[in-house]
């Protein structure tokens, strides 16, 4: 797709959509390139989406940190996914090379692996309670898990989300609480791998959350 402003960049953030077959994709040296007019994404990979214009427009690492102002070591860590970048950032470096950035929003099913998926769902059904009322009643139970977590939870990002779980339950931010408790995103999900929300649930609510009722 191309308009008077410059070719378009198109970033899908969930699955694949039917312009993916008007635009197929291509191997060359080992990385997946899409039409000049089009990128079509199955995920968010901004760095393969960046290094797929620089591959389409010969434009080098340098040669972009030159243009942009952005420091060549971020943009190495932009395209190898070391470094997460922002829509605003993909958008001022794509246009240094003559495209646009247009990111398309659809619902799309969540793929997530067993295990995460269990933990949604468990986390799920506690938003169902999740009022006031009970807030209060679990607050000591997850003061006190929290407690015990930090002692035998090391590195990141689960120290970090630990302090994030503190600051949400200390300041009884009920929405943002909500948000973890039910997200698909990749903070929600790192952020229930260390939740303290254990014990909360009954026995018979966890195995008819699960399917294991009998």
């Amino acid at each position: 797709m191309t308009t008077n402003r410059g070719p378009l960049v198109r970033l899908y953030l969930w699955g694949k959509t039917e312009d993916d077959a008007q635009h197929p994709a291509r191997t060359v040296g080992g990385c997946t390139r899409y039409s000049k007019k089009c990128y079509s994404l199955r995920m968010v990979i901004r760095g393969e989406l960046l290094h797929g214009v620089m591959l389409e427009t010969g434009t080098t690492q340098s040669e972009l940190s030159r243009i942009s102002g952005v420091h060549q070591p971020s943009i190495s860590q932009f395209i190898s996914g070391r470094v997460q970048m922002s829509d605003d950032m993909l958008e001022r470096l794509l246009s240094c090379m003559g495209y646009r950035l247009e990111v398309v929003r659809r619902p799309v099913k969540s793929d997530l692996r067993r295990s995460p998926e269990r933990s949604w769902r468990l986390h799920r059904q506690l938003s169902t309670h999740l009022s006031p009322s009970t807030f209060q009643e679990w607050r000591p139970t997850m003061l006190r898990n929290l407690r015990r977590l930090r002692v035998n939870v090391k590195g990141q990002p689960h120290l970090r989300n630990l302090d994030r779980w503190q600051d949400l339950i200390e300041r009884g931010d009920y929405s943002g609480l909500r948000r973890v408790l039910t997200g698909l995103d990749i903070d929600s999900v790192e952020m229930r791998e260390v939740s303290p929300m254990g014990g909360l649930l009954s026995q018979d609510e966890r195995s008819e959350v699960l399917g294991l009722a009998l």
